[in-house]
């Protein structure tokens, strides 16, 4: 993972600020995960291929938050939740790779600009691929 224009490269050196940024890369999720990781990053993944419905991505974002089991799995649990998880701290070093975000995009464009805008919200970077 080189390259002085790399996204992932500028953001952990603090030349990116936080928030929702478009990342078309082909590397694979393993290496993004190590490179976080050995910055001292949390790092989550969520594939809107294999979840393509809103129910399925916020149970599926749930899971990669690892949000309690009793939330609401619902825009205003989520909210809920990410108000908590942003008091935590280094959330703001928490990257999300969201691939195949286009797909809910397609269905519910309201639903993914409320989703990123509460992720966002929380102090964390979301990578959009795909």
């Amino acid at each position: 993972m080189t390259g002085p224009d790399d996204l992932l490269v500028d953001l952990l050196a603090g030349r990116v600020p936080p928030g929702v940024h478009r990342w078309d890369t082909a590397y694979a999720v393993a290496d993004v995960r190590a490179t976080l990781e050995r910055a001292g990053w949390r790092f989550l993944h969520l594939d809107g291929r294999a979840h393509p419905s809103r129910a399925e991505t916020l149970e599926a974002l749930g899971e990669a938050l690892t949000l309690p089991s009793w939330w609401g799995r619902n825009l205003d649990a989520l909210a809920d939740c990410l108000r908590d998880l942003a008091a935590e701290p280094d959330t703001g070093r928490t990257v999300l790779l969201w691939e195949g975000w286009r797909v809910l995009h397609d269905q519910d464009p309201r639903a993914v600009d409320v989703v990123l805008r509460l992720l966002t919200g929380a102090g964390l970077t979301v990578l959009l691929r795909g």
